[in-house]
């Protein structure tokens, strides 16, 4: 029962370090800028993350089997701290991502502004009395 709870835990440490491989590519992709890669490494992602969900289902109903049985779960415990250690890297990994993501549309608002305020200048004329107007058709809406 031991060997299989700790070969187990070890699949899941695998799986957890892939992960982390994922995460790393992925702010890669990010500020390459490559969204069509970048989707194909999401679904990569979810796809890995259900297998881990899996095996942390598998991981506890065999931990239970063990405590029940009486045995030592001494060296399981340290294997799953191990895992542990990898699941609060991925955690940071995937906060830079965020971070990463939130900067690259907070540059996408200001360029955007940025096109606006230069379009409403070049529509800018000026009336017989000398004060300026705009474009007829932007009637002065703002994003």
């Amino acid at each position: 029962m031991m060997t299989s709870l700790l070969s187990a835990i070890d699949k899941q440490a695998e799986q957890l370090t892939a992960l982390k491989a994922l995460l790393e590519n992925e702010l890669h992709l990010i500020s390459s800028r490559e969204p069509e890669t970048l989707m194909g490494l999401l679904k990569d992602k979810e796809e890995l993350l259900s297998f881990i969900e899996e095996q942390d289902q598998s991981i506890s109903s065999l931990f239970e089997k063990a405590k029940a049985n009486g045995e030592s779960t001494e060296d399981a415990v340290a294997a799953m701290e191990s895992c542990d250690a990898i699941i609060h890297e991925c955690k940071y990994l995937t906060q830079i991502n965020a971070k990463s993501v939130e900067q690259g549309q907070l540059r996408l608002t200001h360029l955007r502004n940025l096109m606006m305020e230069l379009r409403a200048r070049e529509s800018m004329t000026y009336d017989r009395s000398g004060k300026t107007t705009g474009d007829a058709g932007s009637k002065g809406y703002t994003a």
